[in-house]
């Protein structure tokens, strides 16, 4: 028994609300397709049909009409019965070129990456580059925010719904426990620097793959060298496991500094620590995250002095 296809716009309403918490957000056909239409049999199975005669669809011409209006009136329509001429094209959210991720795709991006002096140029380039699928589903590049002249700089995994949006990383739920962890140890979005290993979100949320992390890691990297931070702080797993090449778990890493060596040999302290959409998740391991950021502020005191 299939559930009925919702027909009042409260239906609707709910209906979408409910694909929005469910994250998705993306149309995987540029037109509707009707589930529930009987499938067409198999040439095997079906039963020989006598032979019968059809009028010409110009003998059906009411007196008076022209067979041109005719022809017209015999248009195909959509699956709502709709005249198909009349309903819209929809725009293409991928295009036929969009990439897929391999060696080659890797080695631009590092190109691109080493090519920029600035961080306002990396952001250009990564902007126009396009050897990554996640771009092409995503809404926005979500770059960074914060000051890029600051003593601290966080990289997340990946943009999420709000993010993508906004353009912006950590705006959600999960950014908002951020600006918490950070006013904990005195510090706010003016003292910080934030950003993500990967600048696209993945559609759905998903998990990014290797190859779009391999892609992406050249891009972070250089930003990492040009903020050229006192203190790095790995907010969960996959920024650690990506920024400190290690295959290490994060409640293993964690509470341990580590180093992040740039591509010019510069060597910056890291403290990987706890995500803060697991700490929304799992709200007992806090504890850990606040004995971690405990570490930063005494390590950037201790630089400062030093």
């Amino acid at each position: 028994m299939t559930a009925a296809s919702p027909r009042t716009p409260a239906e609707i309403a709910e209906l979408l609300a409910f694909y929005a918490s469910a994250g998705v957000d993306d149309a995987l056909e540029d037109a509707p397709i009707n589930r529930f239409a009987e499938p067409a049999a198999r040439p095997a199975e079906r039963a020989p049909a006598a032979p019968r005669r059809e009028p010409k669809p110009e003998s059906r011409a009411a007196p008076g009409q022209a067979a041109g209006q005719v022809k017209a009136s015999l248009r195909p329509t959509s699956s709502s019965g709709l005249d198909a001429s009349h309903v819209p094209d929809a725009p293409a959210r991928v295009p036929a070129a969009a990439a897929v991720p391999d060696e080659a795709q890797a080695a631009a991006a590092r190109q691109l990456a080493a090519r920029a002096t600035t961080l306002e140029e990396l952001r250009q380039h990564m902007a126009a580059f396009d050897g990554c699928n996640l771009k092409f589903t995503a809404k926005n590049l979500v770059f960074a925010d914060g000051n890029p002249n600051a003593d601290l700089m966080l990289v997340g995994e990946a943009p999420g719904r709000d993010e993508d949006l906004e353009g912006l990383p950590f705006v959600g739920r999960s950014g908002r426990l951020l600006d918490r962890m950070l006013a904990a140890i005195g510090l706010d979005r003016n003292s910080a620097y934030i950003a993500n290993v990967i600048p696209w979100r993945p559609p759905g949320n998903r998990t990014p793959t290797p190859h779009e992390t391999e892609i992406c890691r050249p891009f972070i990297e250089r930003q990492i060298e040009l903020v050229n931070p006192k203190v790095l702080v790995n907010l969960g797993g996959p920024s650690a496991k990506t920024l400190l090449n290690t295959t290490e778990g994060i409640l293993r890493l964690r509470g341990n500094w580590r180093v992040h060596t740039t591509a010019s040999g510069i060597a910056i302290p890291a403290m990987p620590t706890l995500h803060p959409a697991y700490l929304l998740r799992t709200p007992a391991h806090k504890k850990l995250a606040w004995r971690d950021f405990l570490e930063v502020k005494a390590k950037l005191r201790a630089l400062a002095i030093g």
